[in-house]
């Protein structure tokens, strides 16, 4: 061996630039379906959290006085 750099790039070389090139790709299309898929979970979220604020606003106004609130007899504790 000569320690010379041949101009032609080994078959080795051009394998692993195209693998190279190929995960790429493969993470950019991984990527944007990570993302697209976390737009669709927001969405989805805003959604959701529309209807539960509209089925809490519609119960509050139908019955003002919220469950929470009355009174509650607590049982005593039975002694031995």
């Amino acid at each position: 061996m000569t320690g010379k750099k041949s101009a032609a790039p080994s078959p080795e070389s051009i394998a692993r630039a195209n693998r190279q090139r190929l995960a790429h790709e493969e993470g950019l299309r991984a990527m944007a379906d990570v993302e697209r898929d976390a737009v669709a979970v927001r969405k989805n979220m805003v959604r959701l959290r529309a209807l539960r604020e509209a089925k809490e606003a519609e119960a509050q106004q139908s019955d003002p006085a919220p469950i929470a609130a009355a009174a509650r007899k607590r049982k005593k504790p039975v002694s031995k």
